[in-house]
């Protein structure tokens, strides 16, 4: 019997009988990270990764009912060995390992391979059967160096500031967000929306050392904000609020700027192609570092993706999840999380 099994509610071990990021509640779920297409409230129990447990508490009020692992740690659930690695997608990102009378599967959740200065680094796991994600899984998808991107939005800052505009980017409260906070090497101050001040302290209070930043509050005049740098999340990009700042310049950080078309999304000023995924090269890289006799593809580019890895001699086949969906994330970062603890 296969060590895990695709349901209508999620990646299920039945040999250990619990799920892996479960779509539906469950009663058993371990959680490769926070983002809100992997990590659903509702579960009786959750286990994670120690610093995804601080995202389940401030977006789902979750205290008592989660238990955490380091990377590393091996438990024993019904006989099956399970542990975390780095998945270096986000901050506390993490892949489960599954072993069962000699059967390793590896479920990765989403990844990236280029450390980004605040996760911890990916770190490949050899296994029998690896379950990866294809968010960009297209040969077109080839990431600059991380540092040449920061250096790319630093100069872009800086000329806003010239011109008398307000600097504002759009980028995931969790990990994106920080990403930038930590890796900007401009003095100016960074003013953030509250989900992502919110996610800010959660982290903090778990030992992560971040850089400080002023939460945007009413209070706070426009006339200030153009003096700084403005983070928010992709839900308030298309907002009056940000249409009543003083010259607002908005620049968009996600993966899908590197497509020219991507940069008029939503009528930004600028692209700038920062991905917490793999690209093309990663994807491969991190598959063929597993040495895996199978890869289960399960969101992104699956078709594709599945078909050249079949073509280069590594078997795969896509299975259809309910991962990768953006939209449910910005719904988060919008202020659902709040709905979420009301209802508790």
């Amino acid at each position: 019997m296969a060590l895990i099994q695709f349901t209508n509610k999620g990646i299920y071990c039945k040999q250990g009988d619990f799920y892996i990021d479960p779509w539906l509640p469950v009663d058993k779920a371990v959680i490769t990270h926070g983002h809100a297409d992997h990590a659903k409230w509702g579960n009786k129990s959750y286990l994670c990764h120690t610093l995804t447990k601080p995202v389940l508490e401030e977006r789902y009020n979750l205290y008592s009912n989660v238990e955490v692992l380091a990377y590393n740690e091996t438990i024993v659930i019904n006989g099956v060995k399970l542990s975390l690695f780095p998945a270096g997608h986000v901050i506390g990102s993490a892949q489960i390992r599954l072993e069962y009378k000699g059967e390793i599967v590896v479920v990765s959740g989403d990844y990236k391979t280029e450390y980004d200065g605040i996760s911890t680094a990916f770190e490949p796991v050899k296994c029998h059967t690896f379950v990866s994600e294809s968010t960009f899984g297209l040969p077109i998808y080839k990431w600059q160096p991380q540092q040449l991107i920061f250096d790319h939005i630093d100069s872009w800052i800086a000329d806003n500031h010239t011109r008398n505009k307000t600097s504002i980017l759009v980028a995931y409260s969790l990990g994106k967000a920080q990403r930038l906070i930590q890796n900007l090497k401009t003095d100016y101050p960074v003013y953030v929306h509250r989900t992502i001040s919110a996610l800010n302290e959660a982290f903090k209070k778990a030992g992560v050392d971040l850089r400080t930043t002023i939460q945007i509050t009413p209070e706070i005049k426009k006339e200030e904000l153009q003096k700084g740098i403005v983070i928010v999340p992709p839900a308030l990009a298309d907002g009056r609020w940000i249409k009543s700042l003083t010259n607002p310049a908005i620049g968009i950080c996600s993966g899908w700027m590197a497509v020219r078309a991507g940069r008029r999304w939503r009528s930004a000023d600028a692209g700038f192609a920062l991905s917490d995924h793999a690209d093309w090269p990663g994807l491969l890289n991190a598959i063929k570092a597993t040495e895996a006799e199978k890869v289960l593809v399960t969101h992104g580019s699956t078709a594709i993706f599945s078909r050249y890895l079949n073509e280069i001699g590594i078997e795969a086949e896509e299975v259809k999840t309910q991962y990768g969906n953006e939209e449910a994330e910005e719904k988060v970062e919008a202020g659902t999380e709040d709905k979420v603890k009301e209802k508790q």
